[in-house]
């Protein structure tokens, strides 16, 4: 039997994604200058960093209750069984808002067979294990071994990731003031991670090099098998420092197997531009 797969834009994986797998988009909704957008849909991430860099301060909000239910209507009407796999409920109202649609549909469709997974896990950390579901699906899996695969590797996906400027997640309310630590002046550049959904500081680093080969340091204590594994590069408009991860991690791992992509308007309007973002399992998978 068919399932249908439900992934939001937080999950940074492109609209083409969408399109050759046959995952429906839920996507977030930007804010700029009064006027709202559809990540992916009605605006382009490269919109989003030059607003900011224009001194504007885009807003976001969480997925349309409206098009959650017309989706989530569809599907009990369709008699299909479905997995939404959420942005991380400590990020985003979005995995809340579906669950209590989802119960208001099944009031009127006893039948809808929807399983909505909090993925604790945002951007491409988000977007790879959308990817290794669909991947999965289109294997013949069932829905029980989909949602097991999808919870092992939620709780096992690292976030690594650094920022231009913290004070982009503390005007947005994704990072605590007393978080946003001291940085541009001297150069010093943050490394953080997601615990439990949460965006936490790690230390903070002098300089881009040191910062890149300390990113390859944590994801050496922390991988596993990683040269085997699909590695998630994500970025705000800074391409070139992606690609010179990804050969550091070449080099040194010998990783062979990349999804890079640009980090989308919804999560680009909180982290700003320069930011970038490493993902892989952890040792504990």
């Amino acid at each position: 039997m068919t399932i249908k797969l439900f992934a939001d834009s937080a999950s940074d994986l492109p609209l083409q994604f969408y399109e050759n797998n046959d995952v429906t988009l839920i996507p977030l909704r930007v804010e700029i200058d009064n006027q709202e957008y559809k990540d992916l849909l009605t605006i382009e991430p490269k919109e989003v960093y030059q607003s900011i860099r224009e001194g504007k301060i885009p807003k976001t909000s969480q997925a349309s209750p409206e098009v959650l239910g017309n989706l989530f209507t569809k599907l009990a009407e369709s008699h299909l069984p479905g997995i939404y796999i959420a942005f991380s409920s400590e990020l985003s109202g979005t995995y809340q808002t579906a669950v209590m649609i989802r119960d208001q549909v099944k009031e009127e469709h006893p039948s809808l067979d929807l399983t909505i997974i909090d993925s604790k896990c945002a951007s491409l950390g988000y977007g790879l294990i959308v990817h290794e579901a669909a991947k999965q699906l289109g294997n013949g899996a069932s829905k029980e071994e989909l949602i097991e695969m999808i919870t092992n590797r939620c709780s096992h996906m690292e976030h690594l990731f650094t920022v231009a400027d913290l004070d982009y997640m503390a005007k947005g309310g994704r990072l605590s003031r007393s978080s946003a630590f001291l940085g541009g002046l001297l150069n010093i550049k943050p490394l953080l991670h997601v615990e439990e959904g949460k965006l936490i500081p790690i230390e903070k680093l002098r300089g881009k090099k040191k910062l890149l080969k300390r990113m390859l340091d944590v994801m050496e204590e922390r991988g596993v098998d990683l040269s085997s594994q699909l590695i998630g590069i994500s970025h705000s408009d800074d391409e070139q420092t992606a690609l010179e991860l990804k050969a550091m991690i070449e080099e040194r791992f010998g990783c062979k197997q990349f999804y890079l992509n640009m980090i989308g308007a919804a999560i680009g309007a909180h982290v700003g531009p320069g930011t970038l973002a490493l993902f892989f399992l952890n040792r504990n998978l």
